[in-house]
């Protein structure tokens, strides 16, 4: 059992699909895509979580772990109805 980042390989994202990638250290944020990830040989294969665990911040001096979330925007939107 685990949650969604151990279930789900980089090549069963869409093409679309954006990942949140958030610094741990200095709370950096930056969105990434499944053609972000595949730019190294092999990554495709991989798991969520171990894209994770690899993740490392780009900022200046950091270099603080990344968490990451998914974004869904698409598939979000508030409620509409009322009572009857």
């Amino acid at each position: 059992m685990g949650n969604w980042k151990t279930n789900y390989r980089v090549s069963d994202l869409s093409d679309t699909q954006k990942l949140e990638m958030i610094c741990k250290k200095c709370s950096r944020l930056v969105y990434i895509n499944k053609a972000t990830i595949c730019t190294a040989k092999g990554r495709e294969q991989l798991y969520l979580d171990e894209i994770e665990k690899r993740a490392r911040c780009k900022a200046r001096g950091c270099k603080g772990q990344m968490r990451m979330a998914m974004v869904r925007l698409d598939e979000m939107s508030g409620f509409t109805g009322g009572l009857a």
